[in-house]
């Protein structure tokens, strides 16, 4: 029995999608990227992600730069890692993004005042 990939996207909102790939062998969830991302001025922002990479499960609150505040999933098993990462995205996307437009308005703010 080999690797079996899976990927697709999904519409949860007008501007927004959902971004999901994993691998899984033999019935195990091996490595894993879900991605919460909207659209803004006619650009695809990635708002928040959960992956595998870096050898450990984590999640990336991203800003509209691409800086990223990594938070560790203290899931030892990546099945259950994932499971939490897919439903946490979809419960509480549109907080998410609140906080993506509150971060991008503060900084054009900063940026305002020193002009």
């Amino acid at each position: 029995m080999g690797k079996n990939r899976v990927e697709y996207a999904i519409r949860i909102g007008p501007r927004d999608r959902y971004r999901h790939l994993h691998i899984k062998e033999r019935g195990k969830i091996v490595f894993f990227r879900v991605q919460y991302e909207s659209k803004i001025n006619q650009i695809w922002y990635p708002v928040v992600r959960y992956d595998t990479a870096h050898g450990f499960a984590h999640r990336d609150l991203l800003n509209h730069k691409g800086d990223s505040r990594k938070t560790p999933l203290f899931n030892q098993d990546l099945n259950d890692a994932l499971t939490f990462a897919e439903n946490d995205l979809k419960t509480n996307w549109e907080l998410y993004k609140r906080r993506f437009l509150e971060g991008m308005r503060d900084e054009q703010r900063q940026g305002n005042d020193r002009t």
